[in-house]
């Protein structure tokens, strides 16, 4: 891969990652309830999730995906029912107002005790984010071939794409969490904690919803 394609690819992976989607919403929703160390497992199963749909898209079968109205529609709809199945659970979520964790299965904010998720649990939210997310697959069809070059080897083009988006997508989630991690602070009551899990169940309804009106690409 020539350096300055990879730069170009660089900079693409940026505007992505910063622009705000469902793994944004995720990490700060987790960032905020458990802290930025517990949301680690969550960033960890997007970036699976995410290397997954690259590889899908740069392998061709995105693109075999895309070309079939009837696949395309089935994912975009598992996709869009579980963005609005998180919104729900969050807007759920039990809170609890209590003295002390004790037996350290809820994070405790000030006497305030979040319904806990394990490890695994996070790890797979995340995962099945992304993969479920029509919208990326869409992206990286259009996008991807841009930047593989049809004269080398398609594998190590591959590896240095997935790394690269990897790195970036890791750092800008943990940038979200780290950011949502300081305002719980704000949240050291159980009322705040329930309008926090409303408006961050809101959200990934909102953008569960908002991928029924995504379009395949013209095949």
């Amino acid at each position: 891969m020539r350096w300055e394609i990879w730069l170009a690819y660089f900079a693409a992976c940026w505007a992505i990652a910063v622009s705000p989607g469902s793994g944004a919403v995720l990490s700060m929703s987790h960032g905020l309830s458990y802290g930025l160390r517990k949301t680690t497992t969550t960033i960890l199963g997007l970036q699976t999730g995410l290397v997954i749909v690259l590889l899908v898209a740069g392998g061709g079968l995105g693109a075999l995906l895309i070309a079939s109205e009837h696949a395309f529609a089935a994912v975009k709809t598992v996709g869009a029912l579980y963005l609005i199945y998180l919104g729900v659970q969050q807007w759920r979520a039990r809170v609890e107002q209590e003295p002390s964790d004790a037996n350290g299965e809820g994070k405790s904010q000030g006497g305030i005790r979040v319904a806990a998720m394990s490890p695994r649990r996070r790890f797979a939210t995340g995962l099945l984010t992304n993969v479920t997310n029509p919208k990326g697959i869409v992206f990286m069809v259009a996008v991807l071939p841009q930047f593989i070059d049809a004269a080398r080897p398609l594998v190590p083009q591959l590896a240095i794409l997935a790394v690269t988006m990897c790195a970036v997508d890791l750092i800008v989630m943990h940038g979200y969490a780290l950011l949502a991690s300081r305002m719980q602070g704000l949240f050291r009551d159980a009322r705040a904690m329930r309008w926090q899990n409303r408006v961050f169940g809101s959200v990934l309804m909102a953008v569960g919803a908002a991928l029924f009106f995504v379009r395949r690409q013209p095949g």
